[in-house]
């Protein structure tokens, strides 16, 4: 994981208090032993590596804090051994007093360097703000959360997507993933979510809001270089809420099938047909569209395959059905919290691709 910068000048905030008492653990260190050992034995070393440590780790003020303090330790132990006047002691302390000046340029270039990254993560936040807004709590009976977590901290956003949408037809809901990472991920994502958020509230049935988001994904691919058609692939899956009933519409494009919670039970919504939204030279055929009882107190679960394809240490996939089966499923945010922790139960840290998480709940 990279540093992050709480803001303060050059105090990554990721750093626990303890480790940033190291400097001044060395200094310590450096008095005992200068007082400890014989005259010809010094402990330079030590004042000249806190500064350094300091600089990575505390503020401005601290970094000069510490190299002065390293300054102050070396000016008593050379005054007290009687070789301060002497060429060696006043090269000693010229060296570190050195040290300590460049400790302080380290510990500005870091700072920095963390503002450039504040600033691209400003703008990557109000990108992700952008491309996927956070969706409206409840919408009728039905209560609905989303989830964005990217594999890399830095990054905050990639291919995957989700979205939801009150139509005239019924609340409407999409979570997809893009082939790729980086802006190019960014940008077919974004493709993907325009034709969805057009045709949601344009085309009656959901195979045709489907089928809008298949020719526009191929009139882009049209206009791309032919070595840049095989990267625009996309998987999705549509889940349509008709007002006041108690189903569900599902239509899947390729995409791990999304989970019915009800009752501690977990059911996998398999597709009768699987559909494509893909590139040129691939695809064809109708959309199937599979209907699903959805009663007062179900959730209905869509995720990415950076949920499903996650691996423990022993390469083993995480099986949110069997591992879901029998928890209580609580309201959308609270499911996808223990979802995301338990994820990170099974990999034992972070996981190798982002996941992007929608629950919707029927109140009942």
């Amino acid at each position: 994981m990279g540093r992050v910068d709480d803001g303060r000048s050059g105090a990554p905030a990721e750093v626990a208090w303890y480790v940033r008492l190291l400097p001044f653990v060395v200094l310590v260190g450096g008095l005992v032993v200068d007082f400890l050992t014989p005259t010809q034995y010094t402990s330079a070393s030590f004042y000249s590596v806190a500064p350094v440590l300091a600089a990575p780790l505390l503020s401005l003020n601290g970094t000069m804090l510490v190299g002065l303090a390293a300054i102050a330790a070396d000016t008593a132990v050379l005054y007290h051994f009687d070789r301060l006047r002497g060429l060696s002691g006043m090269s000693e302390l010229l060296t570190i007093s050195l040290v300590a000046v460049v400790a302080v340029f380290i510990n500005r270039v870091l700072e920095a360097r963390n503002a450039r990254l504040r600033s691209a993560r400003s703008v990557t936040a109000a990108v992700q703000r952008a491309v996927l807004p956070e969706p409206p709590a409840r919408v009728a009976d039905l209560r609905i959360a989303a989830r964005y977590e990217a594999a890399e901290a830095e990054a905050e956003i990639g291919g995957d997507l989700y979205a939801v949408q009150e139509t005239p037809y019924g609340l409407r809901c999409i979570v997809g993933d893009v082939r790729g990472k980086g802006l190019d991920a960014v940008e077919a994502a974004t493709l993907v979510l325009g034709s969805f958020r057009m045709a949601a509230d344009e085309q009656a049935a959901l195979s045709d809001v489907a089928g809008h988001m298949l020719r526009a994904l191929r009139r882009e691919v049209a206009r791309r270089e032919e070595g840049e058609r095989l990267e625009w692939f996309a998987t999705a899956v549509l889940a349509e809420f008709p007002y006041g009933g108690d189903e569900v519409r599902l239509v899947n494009l390729g995409h791990p099938p999304p989970l019915l919670l009800r009752r501690g039970a977990v059911n996998a919504a398999e597709p009768s047909e699987y559909g494509l939204l893909v590139v040129e030279g691939l695809g064809g055929g109708d959309t199937v569209v599979d209907t699903f009882p959805f009663p007062a107190g179900s959730t209905l679960l869509m995720c990415t395959d950076g949920v499903t394809e996650a691996r423990d240490a022993r390469g083993r996939f995480y099986d949110p059905v069997a591992r879901l089966a029998g928890a209580g499923c609580g309201r959308p945010a609270e499911l996808l919290g223990v979802l995301l922790d338990d994820v990170h139960r099974h990999t034992g840290g972070p996981t190798e691709d982002d996941m992007a998480l929608l629950a919707v709940m029927r109140e009942g």
